[in-house]
């Protein structure tokens, strides 16, 4: 007798940016012209050490413990001990097949309800209605930078059951933007006073525009699970590694996650993990790339952002990440005449007439009337633009107008969408 799947599964769709990579594909694929502002995947080409580190490696075939290469966890514990002040040993660092799925077996272990400020990343929401988890979304306000405010976490906390996982993400998906330390401390001692576990999605961290990221486990340490990987700094999403540092007062939260990792995905590929290795251990090379990639991310996010401001959409420029989130709430009634009151069909129509892709707000726990979008500004050749800005010293300050034609697209992009809000 053919099954169908569980009912609460019925209504789940692919994950949005993944869907709209394979739209786009199909539409470039069928001649038209496309500008992809829609999946957020580094244009950066990944380092050649860690590249020629996995070539290397490409011949170790034997599976690793269940929590990954000791060596790489110990290089992940140093890195949090080095950049965040937070004593992490090795057997507190779990490695996974990408943080998402650390994010969703850490859902799956833990009891109570999950809090989850919005705008928030697309998958978050989705794997807790796997898993019939309680979710919690907190509306942001645009006039707060999208942050999460402490008045709203603790009416939260007391009027959702718990025990509670707070889910922060910083520099943030969709936004761009992050959180000062006044705002982590405040927010650290809210969970601590109500016992609320903390996931700090911190994969954006090394993207941070000024490399000055800040990490709530300073402030809360034994609450905070620290989550990263190599997908966004070292622009390596295909390669699907991701890590988990806990405190030593969640030892039982991991171990238990390693126990699932056993009899599901056994271990993360094996040459990757060697790799990785040298990704967080060559600190000169590594230090050196991330300057210019985010260098270069400042100089285009804060074009797209004023070019866009200047053009009356309501925009925050970026600090990290390589994201904006404009809101085209002051089109209103531009908008409703073309018969468009929601993010969805905004961002629909303005592909069918114009070639751009934007991701729909409500994609990102936002409310469907709100007519916001997400825009990933990595359509350019990040290869180019790293020689581009090796080209100049340190001390030089970086122009939209020193990447040239490596952001052509980038401009035309945001020029369709501006005259398509004019026309």
């Amino acid at each position: 007798m053919i099954q169908n799947p569980e009912t609460h599964l019925n209504k789940l769709k692919r994950s949005a940016t993944l869907a709209i990579n394979e739209r786009s594909d199909k539409l470039a694929n069928e001649g038209k012209t496309i500008y992809r502002f829609g999946i957020g995947q580094s244009p950066f080409p990944i380092p050649d050490m860690v590249t020629k580190t996995l070539q290397g490696n490409a011949f170790r075939k034997n599976y690793l413990p269940v929590d990954g290469l000791f060596e790489l966890r110990q290089s992940v514990a140093k890195y949090h001990q080095h950049t965040d002040t937070v004593a992490i040993e090795p057997e507190q660092v779990l490695i996974g097949p990408g943080s998402k799925e650390l994010i969703f077996t850490l859902q799956l272990v833990l009891g109570g309800s999950t809090i989850i400020p919005t705008p928030c990343w697309v998958s978050y929401g989705p794997q807790g209605q796997i898993l019939k988890r309680k979710t919690e979304f907190i509306q942001t306000n645009y006039a707060d930078n999208w942050r999460l405010l402490p008045n709203q976490l603790t009416k939260t906390i007391k009027g959702v059951s718990g025990p509670h996982l707070l889910i922060l993400n910083y520099p943030g998906n969709p936004d761009g933007l992050t959180y000062n330390q006044d705002e982590l401390e405040k927010l650290a001692n809210i969970c601590r006073k109500n016992n609320v576990i903390i996931l700090s999605d911190e994969i954006y961290g090394r993207l941070h525009h000024k490399g000055k990221h800040i990490s709530i486990a300073r402030f809360y340490p034994e609450g905070t699970i620290i989550s990263s990987g190599l997908s966004k700094w070292c622009a390596a999403g295909g390669w699907r590694l991701g890590h988990f540092a806990f405190p030593k007062e969640l030892k039982n939260i991991r171990n238990t996650m390693a126990c699932i990792a056993s009899e599901t995905y056994s271990c993360v590929t094996t040459p990757v993990q060697y790799a990785a290795v040298k990704a967080y251990q060559d600190h000169t090379n590594m230090e050196e790339y991330l300057f210019h990639c985010r260098r270069i991310l400042e100089t285009i996010g804060y074009y797209c952002a004023t070019t866009l401001a200047t053009a009356k959409v309501k925009i925050q420029p970026p600090i990290g990440a390589f994201y904006l989130f404009p809101d085209f709430g002051p089109f209103k009634a531009l908008l409703k005449r073309k018969n468009i009151h929601d993010s969805e069909t905004l961002c629909e129509k303005l592909l069918q007439d114009s070639g751009v892709v934007l991701l729909p707000g409500s994609v990102f726990g936002r409310p469907k009337n709100e007519l916001n979008a997400r825009l990933a500004y990595v359509n350019f050749d990040g290869a180019l633009a790293l020689q581009n800005s090796r080209s100049l010293s340190k001390e030089r300050k970086l122009t939209i107008d020193h990447l040239g034609d490596i952001v052509a697209e980038v401009k035309q992009g945001i020029n369709h969408i501006i005259t398509w809000l004019e026309r």
